[in-house]
């Protein structure tokens, strides 16, 4: 009974370190089919975390380019030199829609040179897909080659990343519209109580259009049509229309961020600015990344991802932004926020389709056409 007991606990220690060889690197079947099937449809798949890095280590280079703030880039490229000493990192921002029709001008004339992570603008996310390395994102995170949660991954084109996240609530003065007042559902914007200048409402749709993947086109566009008939204030920039609430200008704001809201109260020592997450709570994918088809560095590249979706580098996001972490990582306000709730989430399916139904709800909202 004791040699067997000896020899149930010898397999056992085998078994035990057989699994610890795969978990340390060594791919098991799954994940050299997985691997084949990628490089069959002309993606890059590295089996290996230890490959990544010993790459990125012969690479030690990396060169960023996407429109989180430059003093988050600064937190993020600190927090990632900590992690990787041995790649040197310049990380700058760029922003703005003049910027990124530059940059595709650019890369499609083949001057966009050095490069490795760039960002992907919904408003131009079909244009910059010819100009990405095809690496399969998806699959290695789906095999746990890199760490990071699949919903931050396009699942269509698998080499696009969103590291962060946006939601849209109703601001108000508290002193000029009481919290009872403003709707639960955003349907409730619509009631004869808040016709004619009762409430401020962006020109650019980004709000009302995120209402797509829960009411379906159709609904959305009949409920813009009844929105703007309600005669808003027609405003341009959350920032902007918040502090001019605060100055008391204006006293419900229809859709603006979430994060920037939360910025503006911490800096609210008379307590006037209040808000509410309206159901369904609208949620965007924010800051898509991708890798360069041109880059240079790659592997490092890969690494700077997976740090950003990672725990440390989303703590950087909710500190530094602050407010900007994603809500499918756990314990971000975000998250926090929606849990329970009813949500519109403009996932992977209607990103790319975000440009055309903020075209349909602008031409729904029937502002005057410039003549040809």
């Amino acid at each position: 009974m004791r040699l067997m007991a000896l020899q149930v606990r010898f397999f056992a220690t085998l078994f035990a370190l057989a699994a610890v060889q795969v978990s340390a690197g060594e791919p098991g079947p799954a994940l050299l089919k997985a691997k084949r099937d990628a490089e069959a449809r002309g993606f890059l798949f590295t089996a290996s975390h230890n490959e990544i890095v010993s790459k990125a280590k012969q690479e030690g280079k990396l060169r960023v380019v996407v429109s989180l703030d430059a003093g988050i880039l600064k937190r993020l490229s600190e927090g990632f030199t900590k992690k990787y000493p041995f790649i040197q990192v310049q990380a700058d921002e760029i922003r703005g829609i003049d910027a990124y029709t530059r940059q595709l001008q650019e890369l499609k004339a083949g001057l966009a040179k050095g490069i490795d992570v760039n960002e992907v603008d919904y408003d131009y996310y079909n244009d910059y897909l010819p100009h990405l390395k095809k690496v399969d994102f998806y699959g290695m995170a789906e095999h746990r080659v890199i760490q990071m949660p699949l919903q931050m991954v396009d699942p269509i084109n698998r080499n696009i990343v969103a590291v962060g996240s946006g939601i849209q609530v109703a601001a108000h003065h508290k002193k000029l519209f009481p919290a009872e007042g403003v709707p639960d559902g955003w349907e409730g914007f619509l009631s004869p109580e808040l016709k004619d200048r009762k409430f401020a409402l962006g020109i650019r749709p980004k709000d009302v259009a995120a209402l797509v993947p829960a009411w379906g086109l159709e609904k959305t566009l009949d409920f813009a049509r009844k929105l703007a008939a309600q005669n808003p204030i027609w405003v341009s920039g959350d920032t902007r229309t918040i502090t001019s609430m605060l100055a008391g200008e204006y006293a419900l704001f229809f859709g603006p961020n979430y994060d920037s809201v939360l910025r503006a109260k911490n800096k609210d020592k008379l307590d006037i600015l209040g808000h509410k997450l309206v159901e369904p709570v609208i949620i965007r994918l924010n800051e898509s990344e991708g890798i360069l088809a041109t880059a240079q560095n790659p592997n490092a590249a890969l690494l700077w991802l997976e740090f950003v979706a990672s725990p440390d580098g989303q703590k950087v996001l909710e500190e530094g932004g602050p407010y900007e972490g994603s809500v499918f990582i756990p314990g971000t306000v975000q998250e926090k926020a929606v849990r329970g709730k009813k949500q519109s989430l403009v996932d992977w399916r209607h990103y790319d389709k975000m440009p055309d139904y903020m075209k349909r709800v602008v031409e729904a909202y029937g502002f005057p056409r410039a003549e040809k």
